[in-house]
């Protein structure tokens, strides 16, 4: 029997937004076997999306705990910067190494389901 996915599974391994995967109708969960099918053989909307693809903007990312290593695929959002660090929520931000001499370290928060992200920068 082959193993099952979830839609977002699916969105993930197509590289599309899970947005896209509902409104073309990917089922809330499907087998290898018809994930295959549609990689094999892709439907004209996904045909098209991957023609429209710049390469600007990434679908997914890859978040991974600096300090445990768990990671997760998120959609990144306009407002992230780019971070120095990512960590687990569960996380102190002295589990991390220390800011470099003479730079300052900001927090951000709601980062993925359960991350924080951490932004180094020089003192003003």
């Amino acid at each position: 029997m082959s193993a099952m996915l979830t839609r977002r599974d699916a969105a993930q391994r197509l590289n599309i937004p899970l947005e896209m995967a509902t409104r073309h109708g990917l089922p809330t969960k499907l087998t290898e076997a018809q994930l295959g099918e549609i990689e094999g053989s892709p439907p004209p909307w996904l045909v098209q999306s991957r023609a429209n693809r710049t390469g600007k903007k990434l679908v997914w990312v890859d978040l991974v705990c600096n300090v445990c290593g768990f990671a997760e695929k998120a959609r990144p959002k306009k407002w992230w910067p780019t971070f120095t660090y990512v960590s687990c929520d569960s996380h102190q931000h002295s589990d991390l190494p220390r800011p470099l001499r003479g730079n300052h370290r900001e927090e951000i928060l709601g980062i993925g389901s359960r991350f924080v992200g951490w932004v180094d920068a020089p003192l003003d």
